[in-house]
């Protein structure tokens, strides 16, 4: 037995105890007591002989202690994003769903982590990270471009499929490409052709594209349709489908941001917001032209409005049924459609007594009008002394704007004007009281449509008062031919009778196509004609029906008149009955304003547009059964009718009966455009022209009838000198007064 000790001591000491002393050391403690010793302690020696040594309890310790904690890192050290591996038979996920549905409760696919939660408001990155480094993708547009991070997907019941939930980092992968490729359009210019057809969803992406096609074709502007739309439908797709192809001269952008599926509302608007900054920079819109109504999505209206308002760019958005109701829209080059929200428009009224009827009538049709989502214009009536009681009955349920329009508020845009004296009043009083009816608050912007009682407009009116208006005033040939310093005025109806009140009034027939550039230094004849259409016209003489009148041609007018009562009441006595007193060229059937008016016109070489036949039974009619004459000629009119026996201002031809057609169909056929025959307005060189007797002239033959009407009227009438005509600038009709 002691042999057997002996053999495992020594064992244990050779594994565990290199050094000699240290056993034995060990061997003193494992030797037997002799004695009582050895009898009384018996068991404690052996208990001794199996207790572990301290030494080995501590390497066991050590090894557990490295164990666990190689445990703990392994754990620790776990990929977190990824899913419980399914292997039951896998379900493939519809490509018309959008990303994001659960199908069947089917996990989705597995992602990497997502972008550093230190942008929780999609704060920009510096702009080449938000275009892709500003260079082109190197594979088609149509294909696919791989992200480098993408949003984790988040639990089934915290975020439902059809609402975004990522709020990450904002890059536009398309977009650096397309915004390149467009620097033959002059974008870096602020002023340019560039035109912006922008769209959110679909319903709106498929109103747009057939009206941002007809504008390419018209070839005036560069059009360009940009998608920031939550859907990953290609844009070649897309032109697939509406049938869009290279004839339609389209740019397209793709300014969907990364995980535009998903994206949070709040991202998406600020992805408007910032992708129209590149825009803004690389393309410079003139306009942008959005989808207004309710198809859109309210993100991109407001993401829109915010840029629009910042840019100050003009941002039209248009109503419904827009590609039925603004067709000609399409017609307008990119500096006409920068002024869509420029400009203003008053309605003047001036009512006379006892036309209780043609009043109510006229405001009846005014409610029914069109006018084309934009704003509804301002209406001034001014009323006589004596008031109709149908028409105090009328007037008090009235309401303007009527209700079921966009901008019908509270606030009325209808201000009603009573005369205080009872007597009658004079050419001067009712020349004064009319002009001083409305004052344009910018000149340049702010236009009146004065309308008479007897007239009754077509819903469809407003629409052509604003395309004549944008594409005369402000568009650039418009700009560049300085055809603005000539309108006068735009009217609705066309005439039967010439100014003096009897003449009946022929239109002019239209231009030759080939011979539109010969008729400004040749003779109005007529081989210089086509009888086989109408045509639109301008004439010197303006109308007091319904007509348009320029808020600067107002101005002029306005101070004209002015400058005109000064002189006569400055001039003595002496030099009133021996001065040549000025003839009276219009009708006392007209009010006493459109005396002045082409007595303007003339000095002026001033003229004013009129429709053709076509188009003006699509716009207004006038009632001459319920004609009433002007308050200040009534009695003169009246006695001339009586003794002549007939109404004073029957013609006897039939009046103009509204039509049905849409404004582009009532719009004279024309061609010899880029893209062949078109219907729309032609350009002031292709119209006929008009002196104010109804007479055709040409440009030249009209120019110098100006001249010579100018120096006559400033001789007779303006107190000038002979040794002052020759160094009068051309404007100047007055000297007598300083501010002529």
């Amino acid at each position: 037995m002691t042999t057997v000790q002996d053999r495992v001591r020594g064992t244990v000491q050779s594994l565990f105890l290199s050094d000699v002393e240290m056993g034995k050391k060990d061997d003193d403690h494992l030797r037997p007591r002799t004695g009582s010793s050895s009898s009384g302690h018996g068991a404690s020696s052996v208990l001794h002989s199996v207790r572990v040594h301290p030494r080995k309890l501590l390497k066991r310790l050590a090894i557990g202690v490295l164990a666990l904690l190689a445990v703990y890192l392994f754990v620790k050290n776990l990929p977190s994003d990824l899913p419980v591996r399914d292997h039951r038979r896998p379900v493939y996920q519809d490509a018309t769903q959008p990303r994001g549905h659960d199908r069947q409760k089917s996990p989705p696919p597995p992602r990497p982590p997502p972008p550093p939660p230190e942008h929780p408001k999609a704060q920009a990155p510096p702009f080449n990270d938000r275009l892709g480094n500003l260079k082109a993708p190197e594979v088609p547009p149509s294909a696919p471009v791989a992200p480098d991070a993408a949003p984790p997907q988040p639990r089934a019941s915290a975020v439902s499929p059809a609402v975004g939930y990522y709020n990450g980092q904002l890059r536009f992968l398309e977009l650096a490409g397309s915004l390149r490729s467009i620097s033959s359009t002059h974008g870096s210019f602020r002023v340019n052709k560039n035109v912006l057809f922008a769209a959110g969803s679909l319903n709106s992406i498929a109103t747009l594209l057939p009206l941002a096609c007809q504008m390419g074709t018209e070839l005036r502007s560069y059009v360009h349709f940009m998608v920031m739309s939550k859907s990953e439908i290609s844009l070649a797709a897309l032109q697939q489908i509406h049938g869009i192809d290279a004839s339609c001269n389209i740019f397209f952008h793709d300014a969907r941001p990364e995980y535009a599926s998903i994206s949070t509302d709040e991202r998406m608007e600020n992805g408007v917001d910032v992708a129209m900054s590149h825009v803004q920079l690389y393309m410079h819109p003139q306009a942008i032209i959005i989808d207004g109504t309710n198809a859109e999505e309210n993100f991109f209206k407001a993401g829109m409005r915010t840029h629009a308002k910042s840019s100050h760019t003009t941002l039209i958005e248009l109503p419904k049924r827009a590609p039925q109701r603004l067709a000609w829209l399409t017609k307008l080059d990119s500096a006409s459609l920068s002024s869509w929200n420029k400009i203003s428009i008053d309605i003047l009224i001036h009512a006379y007594p006892g036309a209780s009827g043609s009043l109510i009538r006229l405001l009846k049709s005014l409610s029914g009008a069109d006018f084309g989502g934009g704003s509804v214009p301002h209406v001034t009536i001014e009323l006589p002394q004596k008031i109709d009681p149908p028409t105090v009955e009328f007037l008090e349920s009235f309401r303007w704007p009527p209700a079921g329009f966009a901008d019908a508020s509270d606030t009325k845009q209808l201000s009603l004007r009573h005369r205080i004296p009872k007597h009658g009043v004079s050419e001067e009083e009712s020349s004064v009281r009319f002009l001083e009816s409305f004052w344009p608050t910018h000149p340049q912007d702010s236009h009146v449509l004065v309308l008479s009682p007897q007239t009754e407009l077509a819903p469809d009116f407003f629409h052509y008062i604003k395309y004549a208006l944008l594409e005369y005033r402000y568009s650039n040939p418009a700009l560049l031919q300085e055809w603005d310093k000539r309108l006068f005025g735009i009217s609705l109806d066309l005439p039967r009778t010439a100014l003096d009140g009897s003449t009946p009034f022929v239109p002019p027939a239209p231009l030759k196509k080939g011979d539109a550039t010969e008729a400004a230094g040749a003779s109005a004849a007529g081989a210089s004609a086509d009888t086989s259409a109408d045509s639109s016209f301008l004439w010197q003489a303006p109308n007091s029906n319904a007509v348009l009148f320029l808020g600067e041609r107002w101005a002029d007018l306005h101070q004209f008149v002015a400058q005109l009562l000064e002189a006569q009441r400055m001039a003595e006595p002496e030099s009133k009955s021996h001065a040549e007193q000025p003839v009276k060229r219009v009708s006392k059937t007209f009010p006493a304003w459109l005396e002045h008016a082409l007595q303007l016109c003339q000095a002026r070489g001033f003229w004013t547009l009129y429709p053709s036949s076509t188009t003006a039974s699509a716009l207004a009619t006038v009632h001459d059964e319920l004609y009433k004459p002007p308050e200040e000629y009534e009695e003169d009119v009246l006695a001339d009718a009586a003794a002549a026996g007939s109404n004073p201002h029957w013609t006897g031809s039939d009046e103009v009966r509204l039509g049905s057609k849409t404004l582009l169909e009532a719009l004279p056929h024309r061609g010899g455009t880029a893209t062949g025959d078109t219907t729309g307005l032609a350009p002031f060189s292709d119209l006929p022209l008009l002196a104010w007797d109804g007479k055709s002239v040409t440009l030249d033959e009209l120019n110098d009838q100006s001249v010579e009407y100018a120096t006559h009227f400033r001789r007779t009438t303006g107190g000038c000198s002979e040794g002052m005509l020759a160094v009068l600038l051309p404007e100047t009709l007055f000297c007598n007064d300083t501010d002529g």
